[in-house]
């Protein structure tokens, strides 16, 4: 039995040994899938397929890996700007590249700069006599404001196109807080602030349908100009001031009223589609499949295609996404996270920096942050200039104030320059309860902030005199910046937002341009002629994140084809989002907040996962009920 029990644990721990060593392989295995670079497909000679099956962003997000695999969705394809921009521009050189194909079919937009920056590089490629050629099953804004640079425009027949225009509606909830007795206390300074009046009102402010009024107008008119300049014969005006007419004069046949206002060229399926890019850049000899061609796609192109690297460098922080406390992001503007970013580089010997900024703003801590890790590189006595994309707002702006040249668009929205904050209390939900408050102060400041037992008045008073001391700083530091007296400033601040061209009439902006624009100044400033490249910090994600890409996003698709009425209820369920989103907003109690609410960049189609409902809508559910 002795010899018995040696020979068993003999075996055990061999057992134990071999366990070990498998479970060793297999995560040994299991990191290097993990850390392979995926290898894309082979550049061949023929078409650059740019298949935007997502959203057009300024930085891509990181996925998590916890919480994607978790999730009940594929989070949504991000493409960044700057990656469509230089593989169009290396198309337009490269003889392997013959045509573009612009697949839309699955697109779900992007703001309007960067859909300006990618139609501008499409133009490029088209005056190196090559031809672009778009195809939808349905067109709306975005997906219009790309293809109207394409030298053909195709149409599914049972598909067609609309274009809305910019604006609409958003929720008022101040009855819905006032049914679950939930009081709503709002600390601001700017008349047209309007980030807060979603809890305190329940219809949009004079003053909020003043500014918006002509920011939208703005936008729109630059948005019909753009597509004008791009296809002259498109009749906007009849799409647009009597949509119902247009469509009634084609018989309700959208894709054909769509060909009639000249807003694409033909009408055809996706077969047909594939035969006209075949005529162009001949069969694929790899494949048997009808209508095949060969083509090149958006990330083999990249790789192929990567940034110059020589000369001096020039840093790009990005600022992109809600500024938040805390180290988020890429795609959040996490304060110290971007800062850190910005520290590191102190000892990289940049010759300059850019800061690009697409941002609604946020935390008034973290702008602060970020606005001191600039100056920290201004300090250095190195040119910083500021390149403003989408936008630019409230707390955008504020990190931009250290540039010694800001850049913006006719299309950016920035200004903002407001400060608020809100805090829900539930003193009289809690009554109606049946619960009370009552207990012993040694000061008015004892025990506060009760949310449940509600705000002192001294409390009140003090909160909005932090506010608005907030407030002077920002007044302080855009003038400081800008070269303006504090009354300037104030007079075109107030919360007040402004498009890139009347914000350059009023010295919040310097010039027109992109960052392209922004890094030749630095360039120039810095003496550097041609001998540069531009250094983006942070950029590098993870390598599982390529990899979670592709197992996610590819083997699941984005999204199905979508019909115009898909188009619509697509709209429908970003509005459950947005309110969904609201909610969160007001009870995730936050500090000082510099924010443009109806500033909401495209990052918020961001869909990883669904928003879930936040127990104050399950309770006014429960309430309403």
């Amino acid at each position: 039995m002795h010899f018995a029990g040696r020979v068993w644990r003999l075996l055990v721990g061999i057992k134990d040994a071999l366990v070990l060593i498998f479970m060793l392989l297999f995560f040994a295995a299991l990191f290097a899938i993990l850390a392979a670079r995926p290898s894309p497909a082979a550049v061949r000679d023929g078409a650059l397929l740019l298949e935007l099956d997502g959203v057009v962003v300024e930085e891509r997000a990181e996925i998590d890996p916890i919480a994607a695999l978790l999730a009940s969705e594929a989070p949504t394809t991000e493409y960044q700007t700057r990656d469509i921009v230089r593989a169009l521009d290396a198309a337009a050189k490269d003889e392997r590249i013959s045509a573009v194909v612009l697949d839309l079919d699955r697109f779900l937009g992007g703001g309007q700069v960067h859909l300006q920056e990618i139609g501008g590089a499409l133009d490029r490629v088209r005056a190196a006599d090559k031809p672009v050629l778009a195809f939808a099953t349905a067109y709306a804004d975005d997906a219009m404001l790309l293809a109207a640079h394409a030298s053909e425009i195709w149409v599914d027949p049972l598909g067609g196109a609309v274009i809305a225009g910019p604006g609409g509606q958003r929720q008022y909830y101040a009855g819905l807080l006032e049914k679950l007795k939930v009081k709503a206390r709002v600390y601001k300074v700017g008349e047209y602030k309007s980030a807060v009046e979603p809890y305190t009102r329940s219809d949009m402010s004079d003053a909020a349908r003043e500014n918006y009024s002509a920011l939208y107008g703005a936008l729109w008119e630059e948005y019909q100009a753009a597509i004008k300049k791009a296809r002259p014969a498109a009749n906007i005006a009849k799409v647009t001031t009597d949509p119902v007419g247009w469509v009634a004069a084609a018989k309700g046949d959208l894709a054909t009223a769509a060909l009639q206002a000249g807003l694409v060229d033909k009408l055809g399926t996706r077969a047909d589609f594939e035969k006209r890019v075949v005529e162009l850049v001949g069969e694929d000899d790899w494949s048997d499949l009808p209508g095949a061609y060969p083509a090149t796609p958006l990330d083999a192109w990249i790789e192929d295609n990567p940034a110059p690297s020589k000369g001096k460098p020039i840093g790009v922080v990005t600022i992109a996404g809600e500024i938040v406390d805390g180290d988020a992001g890429p795609g959040t503007a996490g304060g110290e996270r971007i800062a850190e970013l910005l520290d590191d580089a102190l000892s990289q010997d940049l010759a300059g920096l850019v800061v690009r900024v697409d941002s609604p703003g946020g935390s008034v801590l973290a702008s602060e942050q970020i606005r001191n890790a600039i100056l920290r590189h201004k300090a250095k006595g190195i040119p910083v200039a500021v390149s403003m994309a989408n936008l630019a707002a409230s707390g955008g702006y504020w990190v931009s104030t250290p540039a010694d040249r800001i850049f913006a668009e006719p299309e950016t929205i920035t200004g903002s320059i407001g400060i608020f904050a809100v805090i829900p209390t539930f003193e009289e939900t809690a009554a109606s309860l049946g619960v009370n408050s009552d207990g012993v102060r040694t000061t008015p400041l004892s025990g506060q902030p009760d949310i449940v037992g509600g705000l002192t008045p001294e409390v009140d008073a003090l909160l909005q005199a932090t506010i608005e001391n907030g407030y002077e700083d920002f007044l302080e530091r855009v003038g400081g910046s800008r070269k303006l007296t504090r009354d300037q400033v104030d007079r075109i601040g107030q919360g007040r937002v402004w498009d890139g061209g009347t914000a350059r009439q009023i010295n919040l902006v310097d010039q027109y341009g992109g960052i392209d624009d922004a890094l030749e100044w630095v360039a120039k400033q810095a003496k550097l002629g041609s001998n540069w490249h531009a250094e983006y910090l942070g950029s590098a994600l993870p390598n599982y994140d390529s990899l979670l890409r592709r197992w996610l996003i590819d083997d699941a698709g984005t999204g199905r084809r979508q019909d115009v009425v898909a188009l619509f209820a697509r709209r429908e369920n970003a509005l459950v989002s947005r309110m969904q989103g609201d909610l969160n907003r007001l009870l995730k109690v936050q500090g000082m907040q510099a924010y443009c609410l109806e500033c909401e960049p495209v990052s918020q189609a961001r869909t990883s996962a669904k928003l879930e409902v936040n127990w104050l809508a399950r309770f006014a559910a429960a309430l309403l009920d």
